[in-house]
């Protein structure tokens, strides 16, 4: 199949191009628009509903379609514990509520607080939001965008954007263990069949 021509775009056309495509999806914006009024540290909306909003576009389906969460990094190393980072969730909760779908908002410093229980492998202490965004599973995920504080978008996409608009799922093997690579990529086939998923290295 040939590749969506926005994949070939020089960097500053694809952020464009890439913002073009996150408009026409009215939760993201919402969502986005919403958490900049939250006024948290570092934040961004990234993972799945950022890349998948884009492989929608590009697969001309609606541009909300089979994302099942919005995820929103912010980092705040002032206050590690559980209890003030549900003070977010909850004020967050209330501000998503009518939106029916579920907005996911995670303090990423203190990540490293619970990231072996679940995954199996430790977790360096994320400096920023940026960096836990560089440590997903694929570097295909690692895109995040936010508003600024003149309703400008800023985009962080340290990996360029080639891979997103050219459905290809690169792994980055910098972290998370590879049956999360797995796990991820292989539900996200089922969802878009047009994807092309670079194997883990070592397995063929």
């Amino acid at each position: 199949m040939t590749p969506d021509p926005r994949s070939q775009l020089p960097l500053d056309e694809q952020v464009a191009a890439l913002l073009d495509a996150l408009a026409q999806n009215r939760t993201l914006v919402t969502v986005l628009e919403r958490t900049a009024a939250l006024e948290l540290p570092g934040w961004y909306v990234t993972a799945g509903a950022v890349f998948q909003t884009v492989w929608n576009v590009v697969c001309d389906r609606p541009a909300d379609a089979g994302i099942r969460d919005y995820d929103v990094f912010y980092h705040d190393a002032s206050n590690l514990s559980w209890d003030a980072e549900d003070v977010v969730v909850r004020r967050a909760a209330e501000v998503f509520d009518d939106l029916g779908v579920e907005v996911e908002i995670r303090n990423e410093a203190r990540v490293h607080r619970w990231y072996e229980a679940r995954f199996g492998v430790a977790c360096p202490p994320f400096r920023s939001s940026e960096d836990a965004i560089d440590h997903f599973a694929a570097t295909t995920c690692c895109v995040g965008v936010r508003l600024a504080q003149d309703g400008s978008r800023r985009v962080y996409a340290p990996h360029g954007l080639g891979d997103v608009f050219g459905m290809v799922v690169r792994p980055n093997p910098v972290l998370a263990p590879r049956h999360v690579y797995d796990e991820k990529t292989a539900r996200w086939v089922r969802e878009w069949p047009r994807l092309r998923v670079l194997p883990w290295p070592g397995h063929a």
